[in-house]
């Protein structure tokens, strides 16, 4: 099955319905990360169609849990979730954090050759980025422990605003390390996909 095919039946089974010029951005963002993957060691997943599943599908089954307005990725690495996510939101303002430089160079690329208008790349360490507006939802994809997650970007986030933390078995112990926060935790289904996926949601108890 080559990765177009793969990347339909997933949108099938999540109930995506999207237009074969989003799932053909999404593919050409695989390609741009595999092309840039064998110089600068992005990502551990090699295969295209692995990253199917392992970085798009994966990224995407949050996508009932987006709200609208503004979303801040956290440790975004390659780009994931926030890059799918801005592909198929157009609506979403997201911006992409990340300390790593050569990361965020990467993030600046695929902005340009996806034509992402509704991305913002920064370069910074968490605790030092200052934004002129806080995020209504904060999301990251394997950048801490729960706890480590909520105290580098309390500063960040917007009065009512929401954490989302997606995790792979369900984080027993970090939850029970939070002091003054409610969790609450759905399991997610990404197709094709046999390991356990969960998202946590956060908010501060004010």
């Amino acid at each position: 099955m080559n990765p177009q095919e793969k990347l339909a039946q997933g949108l099938l089974a999540l109930g995506l319905d999207l237009t074969p010029a989003t799932q053909q951005k999404l593919i050409d963002y695989l390609k741009l990360l595999a092309k840039w993957n064998k110089v600068h060691n992005l990502t551990a997943v090699r295969d295209i169609e692995d990253m199917v599943t392992l970085h798009l599908l994966d990224s995407l089954v949050v996508l009932p849990h987006i709200k609208s307005g503004s979303l801040l990725d956290v440790g975004s690495g390659a780009g994931l979730p926030g890059i799918p996510l801005a592909l198929v939101r157009p609506d979403l303002n997201i911006t992409l954090l990340d300390s790593n430089n050569k990361k965020s160079v990467f993030q600046r690329q695929a902005k340009a050759e996806l034509a992402l208008d509704n991305v913002q790349v920064v370069c910074s360490r968490v605790e030092e980025f200052r934004p002129e507006q806080k995020f209504g939802q904060i999301i990251s994809r394997a950048f801490s422990d729960l706890a480590e997650f909520v105290r580098l970007t309390r500063h960040l986030i917007a009065d009512q605003g929401q954490w989302l933390a997606m995790k792979g078995i369900y984080p027993y112990d970090e939850i029970a390390q939070l002091a003054d926060m409610s969790a609450d935790v759905v399991p997610l289904c990404v197709p094709g996909l046999e390991a356990q996926r969960h998202l946590v949601f956060l908010k501060a108890n004010l």
